[in-house]
């Protein structure tokens, strides 16, 4: 009766999820078909291509969500606090390092970046990021543990960052690097960090314990970053993504094929890429945690939702949003009011980032830790009109060939002076905004666009239209901070003096 009574449970939980994911891929299905209908008409075939994947999309995002509740927070919740219940210093840094090297390596997105950058091999590129996320981690954790000032800690990591590409770096490498950072953390890598994040503050009694657990995304995001900047200066090959191939099917049957055919590589992917973390639990639960059978039956069956909903998903952006991005760009571009990108590029960028699977788990996240006091409707506007802003100003790159550092360093240097301004915990979750906001729904949709927006107007796709992922990772950081000003001042006139980050929360 118990069992019957769980199932029912859960398939009710999943039809929320499926519902919310549904709202959320709606409104850029809904663009799509108005411009396919009117500016740029698509073929037959990628459009038809184009529905299925938002179908698979839907369907994958509910899943992942459920399984990243019942698997990824609990897992990365009980280590964390394990971990940091030690109090062994070396216990701490040994296996946040290899935590952050096993959920990087897992990180589907990375292969992806990998096989897109033909002056490095794929190995090295997937290791060297790899310690980069498992040596920032390790900061990021001692940084809770030490109550070390996050903001610190980013402008220096970021100051070494732009030293490195302004002097030292080819410039064909700059846009691979920077997309990097907010490429490798995806889907995989944001839930299980954010929840380690949770598990380590845990054990600390102070009011700011649970605001300390987010910057874990942000500081993460740089490791890949430097790790990409100094592989370029060792490998000076020109950096270069691949093209994306257009869906050819002349009858349905052919349009299955596409689908039926993509399916299995990417359950083999999402496969190899969960490996290590369910190697991870199964050895910690052997030897440390010693969890009940029935939490390690509900996480293994949160690892095959989640295992399910990636494969989808993956599915789904790939050969159907892919495709219609890239000629989609290329037909909007090709116009001869071909201004008329940075309007439409904002629209897309203003709905798309709330299909970013990982975006759910942040909000969810952050209205749990603050009561309530940053709401996830205040953090999705925020979020929405940061991206919207990113691909407005990554169009006007794609238009007239702008270097991405006239935006990025005017960017992060606004993004570290409102730093000092904001309630720390703005400043935290601001930063890990722009790492989750970044992920496969930009990677495989806005990228193609911006790919096939410079390739109708004759510009250089390497220079010009790469870096759309920095950009989308960079512009968050000050929406949400603005955000938290406007927190700050809503206090003030309540007759309340907010401190260094034990502020009372109120509702915005």
């Amino acid at each position: 009766m118990g069992r019957r009574a769980n199932d029912g449970t859960r398939k009710t939980i999943l039809g929320e999820k499926v519902r919310e994911a549904l709202a959320s891929v709606l409104p850029i299905t809904a663009i799509v078909l108005v411009l396919c209908l009117t500016l740029a008409p698509l073929p037959v075939d990628i459009l038809l291509a184009f529905l299925a994947g938002a179908v698979l999309l839907i369907l994958g995002m509910g899943f992942f969500t459920l399984g990243a509740e019942m698997a990824m927070t609990p897992i990365g919740e009980q280590a964390g606090s394990h971990m940091a219940g030690s109090r062994k210093l070396w216990v701490v840094v040994t296996v946040s390092f290899l935590i952050g090297v096993v959920v990087t390596v897992s990180e589907p997105d990375l292969q992806v970046l990998a096989s897109q950058v033909p002056g490095i091999p794929n190995a090295v590129l997937v290791g060297a990021v790899a310690v980069g996320v498992g040596a920032f981690l390790v900061v990021a954790l001692l940084r809770i543990l030490f109550q070390v000032p996050l903001q610190w800690l980013l402008i220096g990591s970021y100051g070494v960052v732009f030293l490195l590409a302004a002097f030292f770096v080819p410039r064909d490498f700059l846009a691979v690097a920077f997309d990097s950072g907010g490429v490798t953390t995806g889907p995989m890598t944001v839930p299980f960090i954010m929840a380690l994040g949770l598990g380590v503050s845990s054990i600390r009694s102070d009011r700011s314990a649970a605001q300390d657990s987010f910057g874990l995304v942000a500081l993460c995001s740089v490791g890949p970053i430097l790790a990409v900047l100094l592989l370029a200066m060792r490998y000076p090959a020109a950096g270069a993504y691949a093209a994306a191939a257009m869906p050819r099917a002349s009858d349905s049957r052919e349009l299955g094929a596409l689908f039926l055919g993509a399916l299995p590589r990417y359950a083999w992917e999402v496969l190899k890429s969960l490996f290590p973390i369910v190697a991870f639990f199964a050895v910690f639960q052997a030897v440390a945690l010693g969890l009940k059978r029935k939490k390690v039956l509900k996480i293994t069956v949160g690892i095959l939702y989640t295992d399910i909903g990636l494969t989808l998903f993956l599915t789904g952006v790939n050969v159907g949003f892919l495709p219609a991005g890239t000629y989609l760009g290329r037909q909007i571009a090709a116009l001869s009011w071909n201004w008329i990108l940075v309007p439409i590029g904002m629209l897309m960028g203003w709905f798309i980032v709330q299909a970013e699977p990982a975006v759910h788990v942040l909000n969810k996240q952050v209205e749990e830790i603050t009561a309530g006091a940053i709401p996830g409707g205040a953090m999705s506007a925020s979020l929405s009109a940061g991206v919207a802003l990113s691909i407005g100003l990554a169009m006007v790159r794609v238009l007239t060939g702008a270097s991405i550092f006239l935006f990025l360093v005017p960017g992060y240097l606004a993004a570290g002076v409102l730093s000092f301004f904001v309630p720390k915990i703005f400043t935290s979750i601001a930063f890990d905004s722009g790492g989750v906001a970044s992920g496969p729904m930009t990677a495989t949709f806005l990228l193609p666009f911006a790919m096939g927006a410079c390739e109708a107007v004759g510009g250089s796709v390497v220079t010009d239209a790469f870096g759309v992922v920095a950009m989308v990772a960079m512009t968050p950081l000050l929406t949400i901070q603005l955000l938290g000003l406007a927190y700050k001042w809503k206090l003030r006139r309540a007759g309340e003096t907010p401190g260094d980050g034990d502020e009372e929360i109120i509702d915005l």
